[in-house]
């Protein structure tokens, strides 16, 4: 990641067009991943449950091959943050976990990798739950 730091005072506007250009990129490629998602949707009979497993394994099989580092060093919030960049994760767990501890390790790395964006949803959905009121039909 870039260190915006390293921009001193006198060339602080350069700094902020390097933050600007890393919003822009983060909006293409998580633009890219809703239109694609929108293209299933209106030209196939696909359910959402199904694009959404689609994404899922998509971001596996990307991060398998070795071609999703370059996403998301492009991209970065935008390839990071969809349910795509979470599929990732959970591949590079189970590989770095694959890698050390043989098949137990797979299946611990990619739950170990994947624990916090599960936790973050849980508490998340947790206070929602606490604020929001539901409304009958």
């Amino acid at each position: 990641r870039r260190e915006y730091s390293r921009y001193s005072p006198r060339s602080s506007f350069r700094g902020e067009c390097m933050i600007w250009l890393d919003f822009l990129k983060a909006f293409l490629i998580g633009g890219a991943f809703c239109v694609i998602g929108q293209l299933l949707i209106n030209t196939t009979k696909m359910t959402s449950a199904r694009i959404l497993v689609g994404f899922l394994l998509a971001g596996v099989v990307l991060e398998t091959v070795g071609v999703y580092d370059y996403i998301r060093d492009f991209g970065g919030a935008g390839a990071s943050v969809p349910i795509i960049g979470f599929g990732s994760s959970l591949a590079r767990g189970a590989i770095e976990g694959a890698l050390e501890n043989g098949l137990l390790g797979a299946v611990s790395g990619g739950i170990e990798a994947a624990a916090p964006g599960i936790a973050a949803v849980i508490f998340i959905a947790f206070i929602v739950g606490l604020v929001a009121t539901p409304k009958t039909k």
